[in-house]
């Protein structure tokens, strides 16, 4: 064929004797002159500059924009592209039909096309490199173009073609597009001044951008990559190379901190608030609030999100035309008849009636629909981060605020606290995120239903009645699911518990082989779970089987319908659309129950936050009022952290201080200087009317060591309180001294620690200065402990400072106090966890000499009573009153009585000081955190050391095989979750999910053989055949929908009851595994670990993991069973899918890692958040009394906006990954439509082919995010299988316990012959060939300095640690014969630490239930405690809380005595239980155990050697090794032996 410019066949064409403008062809050239021009002028330009990027500003250069009518500018090119592509289309389409080829009719649309591409690259190069100057070639570039196409235009105009003719519409467009960008250019131009004016105005980047820090830029990139997620691709493919940290997603950019956010809410929450103040009955809306301040994105969400629904109908109505087109191509063979090239002009319909233009509109709606539905996404996700930081800002400053009785009197516990911030705003974020689908869902199922009316008449009503008739039926399966759910939760809560109270008390259960009994009922509370769990499967199943089945039900109704009420089969054409239309209904008809849940639950949500922001504030007391601006500004300098967006942004820093500061109060004078505190007439409560504190009267002399003293419970720690205003001030005042009113230190009773480094919770936010430091360890004789931690002071101790003993936190509480630099310090019962030596060393070094030096005024609460001397100021309380205050030769004056009886009292502690002998109770705590440090660190550093090696040999190597394990799926632990369900179901599951596809399939293809069939076989007359052919139909399609249905039904129940079964036996396996793990096992591994085991990782093993399994395994079938369709139909696709499917590949491998760390990052940052919150609540007293409110509120934000950068980022990549999985969708759908139409099958598997290319676009992202999703969740049961291979204690002894008499051991005669013990059989012996011999109902005392294997002995006796020679004999039985149950069972121990379990007292005395109520109070009384439980609601059935806080430590150690005694055992071993105890407590415990004991044996391991003078034995020990074994008094009385030595040095 003859190719020309203008045509071959038409002579006149180049005629131009009617005038040059007169001729069409030359008319065309001349539009080719911009085109050209442009290209020649920028390519040069582009090259050069590409070149010389480098000499650019350092800051996010390439996303800089700043030209004016920047969005605008790109909306306008796109919209030119595609009209260029209208044209070129009707070019080719015009020049079809002639007989040669006439080029002018597409040539100039080609290269507008080229040169509207260049122009955007061309702008967007100079914009970012910002030559403004160089803007001029693209101004000329449009006016020339809008002169040639209004020449054009004018042209038409003149020849009268009419507006239906496309040609002349196209051309109208382009000379309004044209128009519009030559005016962006003017306004660029006018407002940069770039030329024709003498100065061109300076701009400078956003803060954002010159802050290298800032990763995020999807606000600051243009258009294109904004809708692409482009700029995500350097982050994607860089995790390949390595993990995304925290590093490389930099911090938020300033309008999305959670500050910024929190400004506006809290403007739009004060505004509520004026408005009801005159209405007591009305409270502030946060609706409200939040709609001021976050409305206007969601505005923008939902119309994108109706664009993107609108054009979603593109797909239906495109298949329609598509097969419409082809029949009727097919069916005129066509004729070609051949056009006059004069009279050359398309009209618009003719154009849409082309199939291939129809298969490219589609692709382009497609691309075009998919874009607004990210866009619109991605904004609903940024704006619901946006809240979420603020609400979390706006919960944290009301914490600060809170009342503490309001904590303390349980009306705001911790854990609704925990749930407001980790629940309900997640609740009210999802919300957010699910908002546009309420008003976006109406219209499109209104749409969808007239749509459906015009392709099926009446019968579509039919199909969207069963779908709208349904539906009514997902919401209540929803419902269910959620409250299902809720009491799931509330289980696991509960079994949590449970758990954490066995792993807390795992030592005391083993001990008195009590495991069983405590396993039982977490058991119990796991079968409730899983019952729950059962109905929470079982909805879920019938939700996935409403979601498949509506649809088939749908169509089956539809079709018969159609059949019974037509004369005719519906046309292929109108059965695939509605097909199609059909699938899109059912979205939103599955998404309304979930969105109207989520909006009940935001409506309950909403509530909650409310009651919580006006509960009680904390009163605003005359010394508490006004944030010190020091403590602000010395924070910013000191936390290290940056402050830089407050700072920067002046006015935010003020309205933040302004919002943050009461209005100050005028100091009062007051009379005196010397006097620092002064209390007067005070009546104070904690938040009820009933004093607590009554008439208190009292004076603190300024620089001097005040006390308080009195006994347990007569209000003295209340007394602090109350003076640093953490109480109601019922009456009176508080005076303070002006100079102290901000310089408080306080050290609480319970120490409280932050998770932080050792320094960290010392400094607290003070300036570092090392001597203070040292002085300050020194002074709490912390320098040992310190050295002991792998870290030394810069390990991390936290999770509430579990890793350390009571002692030793309590220490560090009193350092924080004693290093910061304040005038007055309050130490609440410093002494009460520590031993004699260090009480005696922190007295001298840190108070006497460290505080007093400083003249720092000191209220020190105590009840070590041989200080008393020490002390400047006394104050004796009782009851909650002042009995005396003075000094103490006042109180010896006035109150002999008083004074005797402390003298009786402090008697009896000075002797104790004098025979007490090692700073023993120290060196223990010291031991265990040794124990628990070192096998950890030798752990790590072996491993450290293969790393290293392995390192060495071969960099590169290393790091490819780790990215290689990156990339790699967890198939071996997927095949060990799935036979953990059973063979049985995993084989069930697997042949239903096949079947169930093929009958899915099956019925389409049926529906396509019927509708085409049907329309060639309409020449056949015969009306019977025609009826029994329809009746056949008709048969076969219902058996084969029924048939779908019922599969549906079954694959989703067994994809559920498979996860079922795998959850229950894995978690049954772990709680086993761990229960009978040795003791060992928990000394060295950290309780959060084991604990994260039991709660998120079998949280994600039982509703996580079946739900994911089931969305990945039905959207891989369905994509593999549309592209399997797709080829039958037209082998050459498969083709074409080749290049697809390579991209396919890299795009899933690439997601797959990057979504597995940010995913990782998102979790990992969510943590600290949550304990930073509870952390606040928990400490609220002491961060209030150092008043660094500030600092943790700059703390709080921090971590808030690295959750929220992370969640940020997370969500960008799903983003990154839809849209690119949704244009593959759309090449599929292309290349599907243009080989089905070009291979030409018949038109029924033509609509068929297209309907599935539909479908693959819906789901092809869904299997990339399931198998990550599945990836990552697959961690969780790696994890529990980790445990699983752990090894047991070996629970059989070599005797049956039938062959143990009832009443052994009975006398409790104990032989210990030669034994040996070690910890682990990788470790060292710690006791090496022990003899000994023990006659019934002694007492042995067994002393000897820290490690010499005292406890490791006691230990030996239960069989606890490893006896790997030797044995131990009682009552004639070798215990290690014995099963481990019946051993412990029959012996009796008090531990050094009181254990109680939150239940009963009955329950903690005797779980066993064996006992009856008089031997229970017989207990009770021998303890000292009866009196104390007949006065408790309820008595023995009384409530004890979790860890028995409920009771002060020595009423614990008084509990565990009478559990001892309960057992009834010949044999009692006390690990000495005095450490913890006030004098008086430990003198009863004394007497119990000569008297009520008096016929057992007692082993008493002693730290104290005075408590072991009165045994009838004593045994010394020395590294493992027995060296003194005799009476008391034949010891003492030899002079050289080492028992006289210890008591010796101690006298």
């Amino acid at each position: 064929m003859k190719v020309a410019f203008c045509g071959n066949d038409n002579t006149s064409a180049y005629n131009v004797s009617a005038g040059v403008l007169k001729n069409v062809c030359f008319v065309d050239a001349l539009n080719l002159v911009p085109h050209v021009f442009l290209l020649f002028i920028t390519f040069p330009i582009l090259f050069i500059g590409w070149g010389s990027q480098s000499s650019k500003v350092q800051i996010h250069h390439n996303t800089w924009l700043h030209f004016p009518g920047h969005n605008l500018r790109w909306i306008l090119t796109f919209t030119l592209l595609f009209v260029h592509v209208c044209e070129i289309a009707e070019g080719i389409v015009s020049d079809a039909p002639m007989s040669s080829r006439h080029l002018h009719l597409f040539l100039p649309a080609m290269m507008g096309f080229v040169a509207a591409t260049t122009a955007i690259v061309y702008y967007h190069n100079i914009e970012t490199s910002n030559f403004p100057k160089l803007l001029l070639a693209l101004f000329l570039y449009w006016i020339m173009a809008f002169i040639t196409k209004t020449i054009k235009l004018v042209r038409y105009c003149e020849d009268g073609v009419p507006l239906s003719q496309l040609r002349f519409c196209i051309t109208g467009i382009m000379v309004i597009l044209y128009g519009l960008l030559m005016a962006v250019e003017i306004n660029v131009i006018r407002v940069r001044r770039y030329v024709f004016f003498m100065s061109p105005q300076k701009v400078k980047p956003p803060e954002d951008l010159q802050d290298l820090g800032v990763r995020f830029l999807q606000p600051f990139v243009n258009l294109l990559s904004k809708a692409t997620y482009w700029w995500m691709n350097t982050l994607i493919i860089s995790a390949h190379k390595k993990p995304i940290d925290l590093k490389a997603i930099g911090k938020l950019p300033i309008a999305m901190r959670a500050l910024t956010n929190y400004v506006c809410l809290r403007e739009a929450y004060e505004e509520q608030k004026k408005k009801v103040t005159n209405q007591p009955n009305r409270i502030p809306s946060i609706w409200v609030a939040m709609y001021r301040a976050f409305g206007r994105p969601i505005l923008l969400s939902s119309t994108f999100r109706y664009l993107a629904d609108l054009l979603g109908f593109a797909g239906p109505l495109c298949i329609s035309g598509i097969v419409h087109g082809f029949q009727k191509n097919t069916s005129q063979n066509e004729t070609t008849v051949e056009k006059d090239p004069a009279n050359e002009y398309l009209s618009s319909q003719d154009f849409l009636r082309n199939v291939y233009v129809l298969a490219v509109l589609l692709f382009l709606a497609l691309i075009l629909q998919r874009t607004f539905l990210q866009a619109s996404y991605y904004v609903t996700i940024e704006t619901g981060i946006n809240l979420r930081g603020a609400l979390l800002a706006m919960i944290y400053n009301k914490i600060l605020r809170l009342s503490t009785s309001n904590l303390s009197m349980g009306e705001m516990t911790l854990g609704q606290i925990n749930n407001l911030v980790a629940i309900e705003t997640n609740q009210l974020m999802w919300f957010l995120f699910l908002c546009p689908n309420l008003w976006a869902m109406p219209v499109q199922i209104i749409m969808g239903v007239i749509l459906l009316y015009r392709f099926l008449g009446g019968s579509a009503l039919v199909g969207a009645a069963v779908i709208v008739l349904l539906a009514p039926i997902q919401y209540f399966i929803a419902t269910k699911l959620a409250e299902a759910q809720k009491s799931t939760l509330d289980y696991s809560t509960e079994r949590l518990k449970k758990t954490n109270e066995i792993l807390k008390g795992i030592k005391l259960l083993k001990l008195y082989a009590w495991e069983h009994i405590f396993c039982t009922s977490v058991e119990e509370t796991r079968t409730k779970e899983l019952i729950s769990l059962k109905t929470f499967a079982l909805y879920t199943s019938l939700s996935i089987f409403m979601n498949a089945a509506i649809p088939i039900a749908a169509v089956l109704a539809t079709f018969v319908t159609y059949e019974y009420q037509n004369v005719t089969t519906p046309q292929p054409a109108d059965a695939f659309a509605s097909l199609s239309l059909f699938h899109i209904l059912v979205t939103p008809l599955f998404l309304l129950s979930t969105v109207v849940r989520f909006a009940v639950k935001a409506i309950i949500s909403v509530q909650k936050l409310n009651e919580f922001l006006l509960s009680d504030e904390i009163a605003e007391d005359s010394w508490r009022s006004a944030e010190s601006s020091v403590t602000y500004e010395s924070c910013k300098k000191h936390t290290g952290l940056c402050t830089k967006a407050i700072n920067r942004k002046q006015p935010l820093r003020h309205q933040l201080d302004s919002y943050e500061q009461p209005s100050r109060r005028q100091p009062r004078p007051l009379e005196i200087d010397d006097v620092a505190i002064k209390v007067t007439n005070g009546y104070f409560s904690w938040g009820s009317s009933l004093a607590t504190l009554t008439n208190i009267n009292i004076t603190i002399p300024t620089g001097q060591m005040t006390m308080i003293v009195g006994q347990v419970g007569c209000g003295k720690s209340s007394l602090l309180l109350a003076i640093l205003g953490e109480m109601q001030t019922l009456k009176g005042r508080v005076h303070w001294n002006n100079r102290n009113r901000y310089s408080v230190a306080y050290a609480a009773q319970k120490p409280w620690l932050l998770n932080a480094t050792v320094e960290e919770n010392i400094i607290f936010g003070s300036p570092f200065n090392k001597q203070r430091y040292k002085a300050v360890t020194d002074a709490c004789s912390l320098q040992p402990d310190i050295d002991l931690l792998p870290f030394g002071d810069q390990t991390e101790i936290g999770e509430r400072g579990i890793n350390l003993s009571g002692g030793q936190r309590q220490r560090i509480c009193v350092a924080r106090a004693l290093y910061q630099n304040t005038n007055i310090v309050f130490l609440d019962d410093p002494f009460s966890a520590l031993d004699i030596h260090l009480s005696d060393h922190l007295m001298q070094e840190g108070i006497l000499k460290f505080l007093q030096e400083d003249k720092r005024t000191l209220i020190l609460v105590t009840h070590k009573l041989q200080y008393l001397p020490h002390a400047d100021w006394i104050i004796a309380m009782k009851d909650g009153y002042v009995l005396r205050e003075g000094t103490l030769k006042d109180i010896q004056t006035k109150d002999v009585e008083l004074y005797e009886h402390w003298k009786t009292l402090m008697n009896r502690q000075d002797q104790e000081l004098e025979k007490d002998m090692e700073t023993d109770q120290t060196t223990l705590e010291r031991k265990t955190l040794r124990r628990a440090m070192y096998p950890r660190e030798s752990k790590a550093q072996l491993e450290d050391e293969d790393e290293e090696e392995e390192e060495e040999e071969d960099d590169d190597d290393n790091m490819s095989t780790v990215m290689r394990l990156r990339t790699k799926m967890p198939w071996k632990t997927c095949w060990r979750y799935l036979t953990s369900g059973g063979f049985f179901l995993l084989f069930l599951m697997i042949f239903s999910k096949l079947l169930k596809h093929s009958v899915i399939v099956a019925i389409d293809y049926w529906l396509a053989r019927w509708t085409s069939s049907d329309n060639e076989n309409k020449t056949m007359d015969s009306t019977d055949l025609k009826h029994s052919d329809k009746s056949y139909h008709v048969a076969v399609f219902s058996i084969l929908c029924g048939a779908g249905i019922i599969f549906c039904l079954i694959t989703s129940l067994t994809v559920e009851w498979m996860g079922l079964t795998a959850a229950k036996n894995l978690h049954h396996n772990l709680l086993n595994k761990i229960i009978l793990g040795p003791i060992r096992f928990f000394d060295t591994t950290p309780l959060g670990l084991i604990l994260n085991r039991f709660s998120a990782d079998t949280n994600i093993i039982d509703q996580h993991i079946p739900t994911t399994l089931e969305s990945l395994s039905r959207s891989t079938l369905l994509c593999l069973s549309a592209i399997g369709m797709i080829s039958c139909t037209t082998p050459w696709f498969l083709v074409a899918l080749v290049p697809l499917g390579v991209a396919f590949y890299f795009i899933q491998k690439y997601f797959r890692v990057a979504s597995k760390d940010l995913q990782e990052l998102d979790d990992s940052t969510q943590l600290p958040l949550l304990c930073h919150f509870s952390e606040t609540a928990e400490g609220l007293t002491t961060i209030r009394a150092f008043r660094h409110e500030a600092r943790f509120k700059q703390r709080m934000l921090e971590l808030t906006d690295t959750n929220n950068i992370a969640y940020l980022f997370l969500s960008a990549a799903n983003r990154w990954l839809e849209v690119r999985t949704d244009y593959l969708g759309a090449c599929i759908v292309l290349t599907a439509a243009v080989t089905s139409i070009t291979y030409k099958p018949d038109s029924g598997l033509l609509g068929l082919g297209l309907l599935y290319a539909l479908t693959i676009t819906n789901y092809l992202n869904w299997v990339v995010r399931n198998l990550a999703d599945l990836e990552v969740q697959m961690g969780a049961v790696k994890k529990v299988n980790s445990f699983l291979t752990m090894e047991s204690e070996n629970y059989e002894g070599t005797m049956d316990p039938s062959q143990v008499p009832e009443d052994w051991p009975q006398e409790g005669e104990i032989k210990i012959e030669n034994l040996c013990v070690r910890y682990e059989n990788n470790l060292k012996p710690v006791l090496k060939h022990v003899k000994a011999y023990i006659k019934p109902g002694q007492k042995v005392g067994i002393c000897g300095r820290t490690g010499s294997g005292k406890s490791s002995l006691s230990l030996a006796f239960f069989r606890m640690v490893d006896i790997f020679d030797g044995r131990i004999v009682i009552d004639g039985i070798d215990i290690c014969k014995l099963p481990l149950h019946t051993l412990r069972s029959r012996l009796s121990i008090i531990l050094q630490d009181p254990i109680l379990f939150s239940g009963s007292i009955r329950f903690n005395l005797d779980p066993e239930c064996k006992c009856t109520d008089d031997r229970l109070w017989e207990a009770l009384e021998i303890a000292q405690l009866k009196n104390m439980v007949k006065s408790l609601p309820g008595g023995l059935d009384a409530v004890v809380t979790e860890g028995g806080e409920n009771f002060s430590v020595g009423q614990r150690q008084l509990f565990c005595l009478a559990r001892a005694f309960v057992r009834k055992s010949s044999i009692l071993i006390m690990d000495e239980a005095t450490a913890s105890i006030d004098m008086a407590t430990e003198n009863i415990l004394q007497k119990v155990v000569m008297t009520a004991f008096v016929d057992r044996t007692v082993v008493t391991i002693a730290h104290r050697v005075h408590t072991i003078l009165t045994a009838d034995l004593v045994i010394v020990m020395k590294r493992g090794n027995i060296l003194e074994n005799d009476t008391p008094e034949n010891l003492l009385s030899q002079e050289d032996s080492i028992f006289a030595s210890f008591v010796r040095a101690d006298m």
